[in-house]
């Protein structure tokens, strides 16, 4: 047995992040207070947005996001099949119609080239709207992709659950950050424990958008709110003038995000050093994730492709190293199986699947441990 249990993430809680739950713990409010509001505050001002709004879970975030840009049943959105289910699922809830287009197979990005083929091979209007992934933490090239959606009057939201503190150099040499909202209309990340900013669950969308913003808030919180009523009976009174839901984070949530997000790139920094150093090992010899010049990856996650990966898989987990694998392809689950994806042509995502693995991939990851991984993964294919 080894000595080692290596998990592929894991979430680092500190004493300035105990300190930040003890004192909200001590405070009039746990929900719907003033520590929300400050996190929302500083996300945004980190991402360099105009707005954000704290979420339950960034499943609800991507739901109230397709809610918000107000799509409808039958209504037509393309993404990526290399992502967890929620990216396409979100579609589902609003009774849309998830169209999968493949990926890059060196970014294991959705391709822009598939999904331009995709919007024209159909009809004008045929689709409402892009998901793009920053998967494993690369940000896509959201310029590019506003192009092709200002030319089908398509909406983009960001599926940047991997990726705070990534960040990509447009073609005017100006630099953005994931979430920024610039050419995405809403942005969406996820506090998970095993990503970046932990707060057991949470999340968090981004806009530029005043009304968007609006509209968030709103349907965030029941479909209830205190302003432009129809009449005012006194301080107590409030509208529910839509349907909406409980997707609110609560202040204990919050004050560990405050204290997370200041760390977060300290964190992406110390992600990108165990990066180079699987990169410098792996060099000609294991394929992973391409880095376009100009582009930050936050490392979420740091993915090789072997042959005989289920091998591998148990030949690690015997050895302590817990990797893991993202993702099965969502159309080859059976839920999109079953509503007419198992002929779907994606080749790239099919092929990436066969051979994809997580190597663990943290901040606090010590070098030898990541000394450990390397050496455990160069004997498996070396033998």
């Amino acid at each position: 047995m080894s000595e080692y249990k290596i998990p592929y993430g894991r979430q680092s809680i500190n004493e300035d992040d105990i300190n930040g739950v003890v004192e909200t713990l001590k405070h009039d409010f746990l929900t719907q207070g003033p520590k929300v509001a400050e996190f929302e505050q500083k996300f945004a001002q980190y991402v360099g947005a105009k707005h954000a709004v704290a979420v339950s879970n960034a499943t609800a975030g991507l739901h109230l996001s397709v809610l918000a840009l107000g799509l409808k049943k039958g209504e037509r959105v393309i993404t990526t099949p290399i992502t967890f289910a929620a990216s396409a699922n979100c579609i589902r809830y609003a009774e849309g119609e998830v169209w999968f287009a493949d990926i890059d197979p060196n970014t294991y990005l959705l391709d822009i080239e598939s999904v331009k083929q995709l919007i024209e091979s159909k009809p004008e209007g045929f689709f409402k709207g892009i998901i793009p992934v920053d998967f494993a933490g690369l940000p896509v090239d959201l310029e590019a992709f506003r192009h092709l959606a200002n030319e089908h009057d398509l909406w983009i939201i960001e599926d940047a659950c991997h990726a705070p503190g990534g960040k990509f150099t447009n073609s005017q040499g100006i630099e953005h950050k994931c979430g920024d909202a610039v050419y995405a209309d809403l942005s969406v990340f996820s506090f998970h424990p095993v990503k970046h900013i932990a707060c057991g669950e949470g999340g968090m969308i981004t806009t530029n958008s005043l009304e968007l913003y609006k509209k968030l808030l709103k349907l965030r919180s029941h479909g209830i709110t205190k302003e432009n009523l129809s009449r005012n009976e006194g301080g107590w009174y409030y509208e529910m003038q839509e349907l909406g839901y409980n997707y609110r984070l609560t202040d204990i949530q919050s004050a560990l995000g405050v204290t997370q997000l200041a760390k977060n790139d300290k964190g992406v920094l110390r992600r990108n050093d165990i990066a180079a150093k699987y990169k410098r090992a792996f060099e000609g010899k294991v394929k992973y994730q391409y880095l376009p010049e100009g582009f930050l990856n936050a490392h979420h996650l740091f993915v090789i492709e072997v042959e005989k990966r289920k091998e591998f898989y148990d030949y690690l987990h015997e050895n302590g190293v817990l990797a893991q694998i993202h993702y099965i392809p969502v159309h080859q689950l059976p839920y999109y199986k079953e509503i007419g994806y198992s002929g779907a042509s994606l080749n790239h995502a099919n092929k990436y699947y066969e051979k994809c693995i997580s190597l663990p991939m943290f901040p606090s990851l010590r070098d030898e441990e990541v000394d450990y991984v390397i050496e455990k993964t160069l004997r498996f294919i070396n033998k």
